[in-house]
């Protein structure tokens, strides 16, 4: 700590020194006119004299953080880091002037500036500009930490002293950002990623929408809202946990293809691959059926694969996972009877019970009371780890979610006689996509009957007070909006972070968040 306190009081010492030359170590702005890949791409040795002159006639103009320094009597050198990359910068006080020279001296790791000047080859073979003046345009306060790389006999490149802490990266961002490269490469192909989606979207004609982030009736999940409140409007408000039924809300307004990507919130636990903010894409599709869904899943994440990558292959923490069409396709009932060897459509709530208690298979006992909700319960416990692959998972229990259509197969008269049966389990339109054993996002042939729409919600908000902590409220002004009519709907959720995690090789999702939630210190 008395080493860092040293350097920090060295540079404002330096920053003083600088003062007194009468230079502002912060001016407004400097004019760039190309960048340091630009210089490396397009440079060529000159073959002539005249070539040569023309070569030193043409000042270019750049600027970068001071990544290197050597300091040499009255020739230098430094490595500048821009976005795009490294370049040398040879600086001699015969060609800068003595003044500035000595403002060359005072300069440390870090500083920013800018600087013209030609670009050549040095002897060394390293293709360089030569300053004939530059500018300082920041002095750093702050040391940076310094890595250092170097290349073994084996040709493989050491890293030195690397800026690894995980938690002060999180943290101190900024400077992960500067000093490890692979860090900004992940999150330009973040971008990308969110490009790639949007494209394929708007291929099909879906059009993008904004909705409400703060939401007075939170829904569209299962899940626990952050709650705050509006002082002038003195009502509670929830930062929303979706965006579902604004979505469906402009389905029945006439946009028959729309999609947002949005910032979810939900008060929930913190893991590799949950953060209480995290982005999701959704789209719904008037006039289609899950099925729809499917396949436009499959091409979106497909293609943005493609698009990052070249090939449908990814390898991810060792494992390589293929996001080639089209992706394996299964009913929850049809896992568990892989995966546990037993029938659950033909065992009673209790035998299902006793299974999961006989075979210590963790399971929450509020759930206990809907033979659906077991089946899912146990499904999570036992079949989760064994989709590596992509896959969908369909058919869920119609307790799993109030938002969906029951299978097209059962008859009006089929779903009233198991309503009254409680060993009858009905099932819904309804995927899961797995990856890396990973659920990546949801989708549904969306329920628009009105009436049986109000009664699954009104069963929600009696489940969340008989103890269940994640249930859907009751929106009467989206009941409304399904009651004016929406059309055949088909809707689907993509978790972003994770897709970026999966084919960025990310092995948590602070590692694809710029700026994850940290515990203050």
């Amino acid at each position: 700590m008395q080493e860092l306190n040293d350097l920090v009081k060295a540079r404002i010492n330096a920053l003083e020194e600088i003062k007194k030359l009468g230079i502002n170590p912060y001016p407004h702005r400097f004019d760039v006119n190309t960048d340091s890949a630009a210089v490396l791409a397009v440079f060529k040795d000159p073959q002539t004299e005249e070539e040569t002159e023309l070569q030193k006639q043409n000042i270019i103009s750049v600027a970068g953080r001071i990544a290197a320094i050597r300091k040499m009597g009255k020739a230098s050198f430094i490595h500048i880091k821009d976005g795009t990359g490294k370049i040398q910068i040879y600086i001699r006080q015969n060609d800068v002037g003595e003044d500035l020279y000595k403002l060359f001296k005072l300069l440390d790791i870090g500083d920013i500036i800018g600087v013209n000047g030609y670009v050549f080859r040095t002897k060394m073979g390293e293709v360089s500009i030569h300053a004939v003046s530059f500018v300082l345009l920041t002095k750093t306060i702050q040391p940076l930490p310094v890595v250092k790389e170097e290349i073994n006999e084996a040709g493989e490149k050491i890293v030195h002293d690397a800026f690894a802490d995980v938690e002060l990266r999180y943290r101190q961002r900024y400077i992960d950002l500067i000093v490890n490269e692979n860090v900004k490469d992940t999150f330009i192909k973040r971008t990308k990623i969110i490009q790639s989606i949007r494209r394929t979207l708007e291929k099909y004609g879906f059009f993008e929408v904004e909705t409400p982030t703060l939401q007075s009736i939170y829904g569209g999940a299962n899940a626990k809202p952050f709650a705050t409140h509006h002082n002038a409007l003195n009502i509670p408000l929830y930062l929303r946990i979706s965006n579902e039924l604004y979505l469906k809300r402009l389905i029945v307004g006439g946009f028959n293809r729309v999609y947002e990507f949005v910032k979810d919130f939900r008060n929930e636990g913190i893991d590799r691959t949950h953060n209480p903010e995290f982005t999701q894409v959704e789209w719904y599709q008037a006039y289609g059926d899950y099925f729809d869904s499917m396949d436009l899943y499959e091409e979106v994440v497909e293609q943005a694969c493609m698009d990052i990558h070249g090939t449908t292959k990814v390898n991810y923490q060792g494992v390589e996972i293929d996001f080639k069409r089209p992706w394996k396709r299964l009913k929850m009932t049809d896992a568990i009877k892989e995966k546990c060897g037993i029938d659950v459509l033909n065992m009673t709530k209790a035998d299902i019970l006793k299974y999961i208690g006989d075979n210590n298979i963790e399971f929450d006992p509020k759930l206990a009371h809907s033979k659906g909700l077991v089946i899912a319960a146990l499904f999570e416990a036992t079949c989760e780890d064994e989709l590596v692959q992509p896959a969908f998972v369909m058919e869920h229990p119609l307790d799993t979610t109030p938002l969906c259509k029951p299978l097209r197969e059962y008859s009006m008269q089929q779903l009233e006689e198991m309503k009254k049966d409680p060993e009858q389990v009905v099932f819904v339109e309804r995927f899961e996509p797995y990856v890396n054993k990973w659920e990546l996002g949801n989708s549904y042939t969306e329920l628009n009957d009105p009436i049986l729409q109000r009664t699954l919600l009104e069963q929600q908000v009696e489940r969340g007070r008989g103890g269940e902590e994640e249930t859907h409220p009751l929106d009467e002004d989206f009941i409304n909006a399904i009651e004016v009519g929406m059309p055949p709907t088909t809707g689907v959720g993509l978790g972003v972070d994770r897709l970026v995690m999966l084919l960025t090789d990310s092995a948590t999702i602070r590692d694809v968040l710029l700026f994850p939630l940290m515990r203050p210190l």
